[in-house]
């Protein structure tokens, strides 16, 4: 624990934000990070509550030691509370900067609103860590002469490499983009993680002996049957990249999208990558983002940066409470109101709204249909209206992994919702030697699912190799 009475001393501080004003005419990070003084205060607030949950089951998913390295912090000990964060998280700078931080919510300090900034702390460790040169390549001593393929360069496939590799064997990873990064890279914006966070891990990772291929996807310009002869094992972290359809009527119309195409295509704008697709461009033009999870909110903040004349969100659920019912959920991840930094910009946000279809004129959107739902969510007769749009974009979720080329290839078998069957404790497919993790897995997760998958799926594999292991689940 931090200060013994910090957390009756101090009250709860998180980092500003640049003026939306401002922040809306770029694309880069625009929080405001604390100094070193104010993180140690935030770090001295963390109590000795007998039972941390912030890292149990309802926390943390890579069960970050909280406790330790905010005490640590708080004595001033950057170099280990870095070292202890390191010893779960291969990628403190990426959840600092886009978790959501369930670890606050199941905060004991939550009970009270005033839950400690876990999420400022862990994203400071991190960016000293890289800041004083502490973060380092770490090659193995001894290698196993085991290979291994891993599939898709997204936090789950960056997570399970870097274990692997440090544990001996010798680790490539084939990639469909031009660079590393999943939905890291290309989809999430670069205002909410800048991309050299991800450039220097591969750095790293490239120095202890990780092999990247680029621009090679697996099921198209190789075949599984050749990957799988060519290595003791294979590790399929694709992702769950198909988009949920609704088949609105009208949706054929010029001008409405998916979410995810229209953010990769500004993200390989920002990157500077060569444009290939018919440009999308929210400038000029009234938009509407059908869906109410953290990719509408990311098309959100990428259409006010292109300069949209106005944003309007549909969410289907009802507007939920300002603050939940603790002692009925706490330290469940609770349903309650909230803007994100995106929404804050000027959007118009639409609840209990069902998007009834798209209207269009000469083949062009004009307008979404739209009419309020009861609370089993059916459209309520007489309550139809239709807002303007010159652009829709359609971010209601994914319906799992693509299925074409490399799943159709393994003949891996597949859940009910059309997720890679392997099971949580030896992460295994039906293929033998063939391993799955990630959103290919458990469908449509965080990006800290995502690396814990990766870690626990490295030591399955491992110890598949070798008989045993002595990395960490």
């Amino acid at each position: 624990m931090g200060k013994v009475t910090g957390f009756l001393e101090i009250d709860r501080r998180e980092a500003k934000y640049q003026p939306a004003s401002d922040r809306i005419r770029h694309f880069r990070e625009f929080t405001l990070p604390m100094d070193d003084k104010d993180v140690r205060e935030q770090a001295s607030r963390c109590m000795d509550c007998g039972i941390p949950y912030c890292h149990g089951p309802n926390g943390c998913p890579v069960h970050n030691q909280i406790p330790d390295w905010n005490d640590l912090v708080y004595n001033d000990d950057w170099q280990l509370a870095l070292e202890n964060l390191q010893s779960t998280n291969n990628f403190p700078e990426f959840t600092g900067r886009i978790c959501p931080a369930p670890c606050e919510e199941a905060c004991t300090l939550n009970l009270e609103n005033m839950p400690v900034a876990i999420k400022t702390v862990e994203q400071a460790i991190a960016d000293h860590g890289w800041k004083n040169g502490w973060i380092k390549p770490e090659p193995a001593e001894k290698l196993t002469g085991k290979r291994v393929a891993v599939v898709g360069s997204g936090p789950a496939g960056l997570a399970a490499a870097q274990q692997l590799a440090r544990a001996g064997h010798e680790v490539h990873v084939f990639e469909r983009e031009p660079k590393a990064g999943g939905l890291l890279r290309y989809g999430i914006p670069d205002f909410k993680m800048e991309k050299h966070h991800i450039d220097r891990r591969v750095g790293q990772m490239t120095a202890e002996g990780v092999i990247f291929h680029y621009g090679v996807n697996i099921g198209v310009d190789k075949s599984v049957d050749d990957l799988a002869a060519q290595f003791d094992a294979v590790l399929m972290t694709g992702g769950a990249e198909a988009p949920r359809d609704p088949q609105l009527p009208g949706q054929e119309l010029e001008g409405v999208h998916f979410a995810m195409p229209y953010l990769v295509q500004s993200n390989r704008r920002v990157g500077g990558e060569p444009e290939i697709e018919v440009p999308i461009l929210a400038n000029a033009k009234d938009v509407v983002v059908i869906g109410g999870g953290d990719t509408a909110s990311d098309c959100v903040g990428t259409a006010f940066r292109q300069g949209a004349m106005a944003v309007t969100q549909l969410d289907i659920r009802p507007r939920p409470p300002e603050i939940e019912d603790k002692l009925v959920i706490w330290p469940y991840w609770p349903t309650k109101f909230r803007t994100s930094s995106s929404q804050a910009e000027g959007a118009d946000r639409e609840f209990q709204a069902a998007t009834l279809g798209i209207v269009g004129k000469n083949g062009r959107v004009t307008g979404v249909q739209c009419a309020r739902v009861d609370e089993k969510r059916v459209p309520i007769a007489g309550t139809e209206f239709i807002i303007k749009a010159d652009l829709v974009f359609l971010a209601i979720g994914f319906a799992g992994p693509l299925k074409e080329g490399m799943i159709e290839q393994s003949k891996v078998s597949l859940d009910r919702r059309g997720n890679v069957v392997a099971s949580e404790e030896d992460y295994r497919t039906s293929r033998d030697k063939v391993f799955a993790a990630g959103d290919m897995r458990r469908g449509q997760s965080l990006v800290v699912w995502a690396i814990r998958e990766g870690r626990q799926a490295a030591r399955a594999i491992d110890e598949f190799l070798t008989g045993a292991s002595v990395l960490p689940r």
